[in-house]
């Protein structure tokens, strides 16, 4: 069941629609996927989307969300915003009458063209880990949901940990730090906190761009090696990564001083550098690996039965898969909270977010869904669609990532105000009125 036909493959590569085979019109929750399985980002697109997908099929084998059974369509976008924004309105009117739940493209261009379309159709657009900062702000975003972490949290705990590493945050006045980043809106997202937190702590920024898709940066390290900058952080993406690890080591710069963020911290990342990846840090909102329950439930109820979607096995429970997985279980209980609400069937988006607002994953919770320390606690509100706000830090030995850290928090007491007044600018702009969070239940 669920098992893309070979001619599902050849509709995927073409952009169309494949859905899951087998779908009931009756009793299913449905999932638009825009999903990306060539191209450049390919490794991020296969991983999670794939992580996603198992963990619908472990919950469906396992009787679905309290009877109601997952159901999903995917539609190349190969990354592009065009392509993206067009899957999103083949894709978003459900399936067969099963209701849409939520979007999740895994694109921050994507989700800046598509945020006003999934508001006005009442479809929740989930963007974890990444996303437009002030989306956090639930008052003004009430269907956008950046889940775990934000890109100005993940910045400021970075800074944070460097701080750390510097013997305190006092100490990272006059010290040197570039920032290497995709050249993208994913990439530029954290510019400006990062110039507001380089004026707080008194270090000396360097902003460093790097053209899509990332194969070219000899200029960029030659300007790091002059530099020579106490840090570097690389928000990077899909090629970008391994080719600024080998470039780093061509330099001299040592891979012990680089910290990559969300979107730079996979075995895909790190392994094709070879020995320039040995050393490496990057951070990460949970750990790869198969020892936790969810794992090994979706390796015996789904791959072991041959219905995984990753075509290469190896990569089970790597970053990109479980971070796929952790998105799948984020999704699914939104909607079983929702369910408690509005009753044990199909729910509509607008449904589906109230229980995202009400998502609250605590010790408890996440040991019933086998996912403990997989999943970060978190807890959502009206106000809050961030929850998180932290991550730990975990460092590369040549085969694979060992946690080198605990949690590490972001200053999101620092941050609030910042976001709050770019939310408040995005209002008055479009003529929105904020919702009162105080009056939510």
């Amino acid at each position: 069941m669920f098992k893309r036909s070979f001619w599902g493959t050849l509709a995927l590569a073409a952009g169309l629609t494949t859905v899951a085979l087998g779908a009931q019109a009756d009793n299913e929750q449905y999932f638009p996927l825009q999903s990306y399985r060539v191209g450049p980002y390919a490794a991020g697109g296969t991983g999670f989307f794939g992580g996603f997908i198992d963990y619908m099929k472990y919950v469906n084998a396992n009787g679905g969300v309290n009877g109601v059974k997952l159901t999903w369509s995917e539609c190349e976008t190969e990354y592009v915003v065009e392509k993206g924004v067009e899957c999103y309105e083949r894709l978003k009117k459900g399936l067969n009458g099963a209701p849409a739940a939520a979007t999740n493209p895994l694109s921050v261009g994507i989700a800046y063209a598509t945020l006003e379309r999934s508001t006005a159709d009442k479809l929740p657009l989930i963007t974890i880990n990444h996303g437009r900062t002030d989306s956090t702000d639930g008052s003004v975003f009430p269907y956008v949901f950046p889940l775990q972490l934000n890109p100005y949290s993940e910045v400021s705990a970075i800074i944070n940990y460097i701080g750390q590493r510097s013997g305190g945050l006092e100490k990272l006045q006059g010290k040197k730090i570039v920032t290497l980043y995709h050249g993208s809106p994913y990439g530029k997202e954290t510019n400006e906190v990062l110039q507001t937190l380089a004026d707080k702590y008194g270090f000396e920024l360097t902003l460093l761009e790097v053209p899509h898709p990332g194969n070219e940066q000899q200029s960029q390290w030659l300007n790091i090696r002059r530099a020579k900058p106490d840090w570097v952080i690389l928000r990077g993406w899909g090629v970008m990564n391994p080719v600024a690890l080998k470039s780093a080591q061509k330099v001299g710069f040592p891979a012990d001083h680089i910290i990559g963020n969300i979107w730079s911290n996979s075995e895909d990342d790190a392994a094709p550098a070879g020995a320039a990846a040995k050393g490496y840090i990057a951070i990460t909102t949970h750990p790869s690996g198969t020892e936790f329950p969810v794992l090994q439930g979706i390796k015996k109820d789904v791959v072991d039965k041959g219905q995984g979607d990753l075509a290469d096995p190896k990569r089970f429970g790597n970053v990109y898969y479980n971070l796929g997985v952790v998105n799948g279980i984020l999704n699914v209980e939104a909607v079983r909270i929702a369910q408690q609400k509005y009753g044990k069937q199909p729910l509509t988006g607008e449904q589906v977010r109230w229980g995202f607002e009400h998502l609250k994953l605590d010790d408890a919770r996440l040991k019933e869904l086998g996912a403990l320390g997989l999943v970060q606690p978190l807890q959502l509100s009206c106000s809050d669609h961030e929850g998180g706000g932290a991550v730990r830090f975990q460092q590369w030995d040549g085969t694979k990532w060992n946690l080198i850290s605990d949690w590490v928090q972001a200053d999101r007491k620092l941050l609030r105000p910042i976001i709050e007044a770019s939310s408040k600018k995005y209002a008055a702009e479009k003529g929105i009125t904020p919702r009162d969070c105080s009056k939510e239940s």
